[in-house]
């Protein structure tokens, strides 16, 4: 490791901890971790005694590699991403993992301030976030953190992220072949929930992990 590289993973280290710091204070369960690889090994401990697990669509938690290791254990394993799914049977496990045991998810946009902020097309990624799954995890990469308030945060999403999103979904949105939002009403429109949730929800085991490494968009 280069000297500046170096330095920028110790000066993204000090704006992680401040965001986990933030988290607990507001009644997370807050972690960092350095790296993917203490991301992965906290999910599968967590999981432990989960039966059914639920993927919330994020590249984030995909790129951590825990979805075979999780079925490899015998979980049942509830995403709705998969390419052998009818649109019946996609319907089937979003409304199974409002309930399942453990929820995965990543997360839009992390103030230093411990708010996380979420735009979702259809609201059930942000749903099992908040009242359901026994216990949720949310891994946000330090990307992901917005050193301004939450509507900047929004911001930060629409700006960047939601594009990015339609482009790699093949939504038929304006920002998909702009590249910049254009707050429309495409009937793709991607950007039609839109959560902050400045506090854990009093009755959901809300686990945040913030990774020292870029994940997802």
């Amino acid at each position: 490791m280069g000297k500046t590289e170096e330095l920028v993973r110790w000066g993204y280290e000090q704006k992680c901890r401040k965001a986990v710091d933030s988290l607990q204070k507001h009644g997370f369960k807050a972690v960092y971790c350095a790296n993917q690889s203490e991301a992965s090994e906290y999910i599968i401990a967590e999981a432990d005694s989960a039966v059914t697990i639920g993927f919330g669509g994020s590249m984030s938690i995909a790129s951590l590699g825990v979805e075979r290791a999780l079925s490899e254990l015998g979980k049942e394993i509830l995403n709705h991403a998969s390419p052998v799914l009818s649109r019946e049977e996609k319907m089937e496990v979003m409304r199974r993992q409002l309930t399942c045991d453990l929820f995965l998810s990543g997360c839009n946009a992390l103030t230093l301030n411990g708010e996380l902020v979420n735009i979702d097309a259809t609201g059930n990624r942000v749903a099992a976030m908040f009242f359901g799954p026994r216990k949720v995890i949310v891994v946000a990469g330090r990307n992901k953190l917005v050193g301004g308030t939450a509507q900047q945060a929004v911001e930060r999403v629409k700006g960047y992220a939601t594009p990015l999103n339609a482009k790699r979904l093949n939504f038929n949105t304006p920002c998909s072949a702009s590249g910049f939002c254009n707050d429309c009403n495409s009937p793709d429109r991607l950007c039609r929930v839109t959560t902050v949730i400045d506090r854990r929800p009093r009755m959901t085991d809300l686990h945040v992990l913030v990774v020292n490494e870029e994940l997802g968009l």
